[in-house]
């Protein structure tokens, strides 16, 4: 049987989407929320500049901070959000904190809402969903302390202690409910890895036993069908009919062989595939109307191997009988049709293990979407039916 070799590629977005979804989620929020926040931020702390705020210090600070978020932005989403990329965040904007009583004016410092206090909880928050908790809850701690004592520096501890409040339940939400998600995440795409995993060796499973079921229909159709005719004498042997019908399944072999290593591409003639079944049973008193018949590859192949059985089957369990076999084409439905004089079966006595009807006949119809009737009775002969539509 042959050997189904199995490939190997480097993992994509598609193999982890939960990952993927979250990396690009957790990217672009936090690139477009740092541009956002160092743009408003920067026409905030500009507009009011009141003592004790120092211009030469504010004005060059929040030049810095501006080209940073703009530059923070368009290296997140071009490349992601490094560790290198957080930790210059923290650093820039725990500088900031610690210079807020050269910044921020004493009017807008309480209440939160002076421009380094939202500079603030926007690293604390991108810091907690963009870096691992062991880096990015230290981080948040350092933004609060440098937060917290500038705050204090600048003769306002209750904006410092309510500030360095909120920073740590931001810190403290954010971390969790980020491990929350990498958790779940990461469950959800183990469970699509293990379900991809289990459908590719069902897939190969699936192929390994097609393939072997091919080759056991090519095996009973040739070599054991004249085994059998043998066992049953209905071919002399040794003769020159043996040899000639031994020749005949070599070449059947090799030819099905050489064609599913080298399929043939667009419409096969039937009729041709047919006429050569037919040249397989000298023996077989037959006729035959074929006509002109283009149909794909494997309906060909499954037709013709089907006809094939069905014509041996004659020869090995209705010698003497004579037979006909008949093609056409009726719209989109193409019908091969074996008929014979022979004694006839009851197709329910068939035992369900026997292979010729149930493999040979039905089960290649049902490869490729077709499929096969079979109508006999004792003394009545017998007529197989295949059927293919082209809607297939």
């Amino acid at each position: 049987m042959p050997v189904v070799a199995a490939t190997t590629s480097p993992p994509s977005p598609f193999d982890r989407p939960g990952a993927a979804a979250f990396a690009l989620v957790f990217t672009t929020t936090p690139a477009l929320l740092r541009l956002t926040c160092g743009l408003v931020a920067a026409v905030v702390a500009l507009a009011v500049r009141t003592p004790p705020v120092r211009v030469a210090l504010l004005v060059p600070a929040v030049a810095v901070l501006t080209a940073w978020s703009v530059w923070y932005a368009v290296r997140a989403l071009r490349h992601g959000i490094t560790v290198g990329l957080v930790a210059g965040d923290v650093a820039l904007t725990t500088a900031a904190g610690l210079a807020i009583p050269w910044l921020v004016a004493p009017e807008v410092l309480p209440g939160q809402v002076s421009w380094i206090a939202v500079l603030a909880s926007t690293t604390v928050i991108n810091a907690q969903a963009t870096a691992p908790a062991r880096w990015s809850i230290p981080a948040g701690l350092l933004v609060t302390a440098g937060y917290a004592a500038g705050a204090t520096a600048a003769g306002n501890p209750v904006e410092a202690r309510a500030h360095a409040t909120t920073l740590l339940v931001q810190t403290g939400i954010t971390a969790g409910m980020t491990a929350l998600m990498r958790r779940r995440i990461g469950r959800a795409d183990a469970a699509f890895a293990d379900y991809q995993r289990l459908t590719r060796e069902a897939v190969v499973a699936r192929t390994a036993r097609e393939a072997e079921r091919r080759q056991n229909r090519d095996l009973h159709d040739t070599v054991l069908a004249t085994l059998t005719m043998v066992g049953l004498g209905a071919v002399p042997g040794p003769s020159a009919a043996l040899r000639e019908r031994c020749a005949a399944d070599l070449r059947t072999l090799a030819a099905l062989a050489d064609a599913r290593s080298a399929p043939p591409t667009g419409a096969v003639a039937l009729d041709d595939r047919l006429r050569a079944v037919v040249a397989r049973l000298p023996e077989l008193p037959l006729s035959a109307a074929l006509a002109p018949c283009p149909v794909p590859p494997e309906v060909a192949e499954a037709l013709a191997d089907g006809a094939a059985a069905a014509l041996a089957n004659v020869v090995r369990h209705a010698p003497g009988a004579s037979a006909t076999l008949r093609l056409a084409r009726d719209a989109d439905t193409v019908v091969v049709e074996v008929t014979d004089d022979g004694p006839g079966f009851d197709p329910a006595t068939v035992p369900a293990h026997r292979y010729g009807l149930r493999e040979s006949i039905h089960g290649r119809m049902a490869t490729v979407g077709g499929r096969a009737e079979v109508t006999s009775g004792p003394g009545a002969g017998t007529r197989i039916r295949l059927e293919w539509t082209g809607d297939h």
